[in-house]
C-alpha cells in the first residue's frame, strides 16, 4: 500500500521535534535545577503545560474529557511512569551528574523497550542480532558508570537514578501502546502532564520548596522553554509517534538526543567526557544501532500496524 505523504511529513516533523527539543532539554533542565527548587519547578512546568494542552485539545479539536474510570486509570498510570517517576528521577540525577552523562544514560531506554517488547500479546522474540545489541548496550552503560576507571560512589546513585528513569519511561511507552483508550493522544498527554504536575506540587509543598523559590532570569527562561517546547510540543509529538510509528523508529531518539545534549553541554557548560565515558558512549550507540537499523526484529512488517489517526 502506498504511503500517505502527509503521514510521512508529520512523521518527520515529530521526529525532528523530539530530536532537537529533548536533546536540548538536558541543558535547560540543568540550568533550571541550579536556580530553582526541583520539585516545585517540575510542578509549575507540567501543570502549566498540561493545562495548555488540555484546553487546546478541548477547544481546538473538540476532544472529549475522560468519563470512564478505566480512562482515568490509564491517565494516572502514565502520569506516574512517564512524568512523576521518569522526569523526577532525571531531574534529581541532574543535580549531581553532568548533562552529557545523564543524556547518554537516558539512551538506554531503547534497550529496555526492546527487552520488554518480548512480553504481552504483541510481544515478539529477540533475534541473535537483537541479543547482541542488548549485550553491547549494557556493556557501554557499565562503562558509563565507571567514569574514571573505578566506581565513584558520589555519583553512582544519581547514575542509577537516571537508569531508573529510563526503565519507568520504557514501561510507560509500552503500556501506552498496549492500552485501548477512547482518549485522543493529545488529551491523554495533557492529562498525563497535569496529573504528574500535581504530584510534583504535592511533593514540593511537603519539602518546603516555596521558601526556596526566588525569581531569577536563568531559571525562568529555562522553565519557559521546558514548559512550552519540551512538555507541550515534544510530549505531544512523542505521543503521536508512539501510536503511529514503529518502536524502532521511535527508539532512534535514544542515540540522537545524547549527541545533541553532549555537544550543548560541552559548548555552554564546559562539560567533558572521560576516556571511559567516551568508550561507553560509542558502545551504547553501536548497541542501539543494532536494535534499530532495518533488518532488526522490530522493523519486521508483521510487527507494525497501520498508522492510527489522532
Amino acid at each position: 500500500m502506498r504511503a500517505d505523504p502527509r503521514h510521512s511529513v508529520k512523521l518527520l516533523a515529530c521526529l525532528s521535534t523530539v530530536y532537537l527539543v529533548w536533546g536540548s532539554s538536558f541543558l535547560f533542565s540543568k540550568i533550571a535545577v541550579t536556580h530553582l527548587p526541583p520539585a516545585l519547578f517540575c510542578a509549575v512546568r507540567f501543570i502549566v503545560a498540561g493545562t495548555i494542552l488540555a484546553l487546546f485539545a478541548r477547544r481546538g479539536y473538540g476532544d472529549a474529557w475522560p468519563t470512564a474510570r478505566q480512562e482515568w486509570r490509564h491517565v494516572l498510570v502514565m502520569s506516574v511512569l512517564m512524568v512523576f517517576a521518569s522526569n523526577g528521577l532525571n531531574v534529581w540525577a541532574l543535580c549531581y551528574i553532568p548533562t552529557n552523562e545523564s543524556a547518554l544514560l537516558n539512551g538506554t531506554a531503547a534497550f529496555w523497550i526492546a527487552g520488554f517488547g518480548v512480553l504481552g500479546p504483541r510481544g515478539h522474540p529477540l533475534t541473535h542480532r537483537a541479543i547482541v545489541g542488548l549485550v553491547i548496550g549494557f556493556l557501554g552503560t557499565a562503562l558509563m558508570l565507571i567514569p574514571r576507571g573505578e566506581i565513584v560512589g558520589s555519583s553512582l546513585l544519581a547514575e542509577l537514578g537516571a537508569l531508573g528513569a529510563c526503565l519507568t519511561w520504557s514501561l510507560g511507552t509500552l503500556y501506552y501502546r498496549s492500552i485501548d483508550t477512547a482518549l485522543s493522544p493529545l488529551m491523554l498527554t495533557a492529562l498525563e502532564l497535569l496529573c504528574g504536575g500535581l504530584m510534583f506540587g504535592t511533593l514540593g509543598l511537603v519539602r518546603g520548596d516555596l521558601t526556596a523559590w526566588s525569581p531569577n532570569l536563568p531559571g525562568f527562561v529555562s522553565l519557559g522553554y521546558l514548559t512550552l517546547f519540551s512538555s507541550c510540543l515534544a510530549f505531544s509529538a512523542y505521543g503521536w509517534l508512539t501510536l503511529n510509528a514503529a518502536p524502532t523508529l521511535i527508539g532512534t531518539y535514544s542515540y540522537v538526543n545524547p549527541l545533541i545534549a553532549a555537544f550543548l553541554g560541552w559548548q555552554f557548560l564546559h562539560e567533558r567526557l572521560t576516556e571511559w565515558q567516551l568508550a561507553g558512549m560509542v558502545i551504547i550507540v553501536v548497541g542501539v544501532v543494532l536494535l534499530t537499523l532495518p533488518g532488526s526484529p522490530f522493523l519486521d512488517r508483521k510487527n507494525l500496524e497501520e498508522p492510527r489517526s489522532p
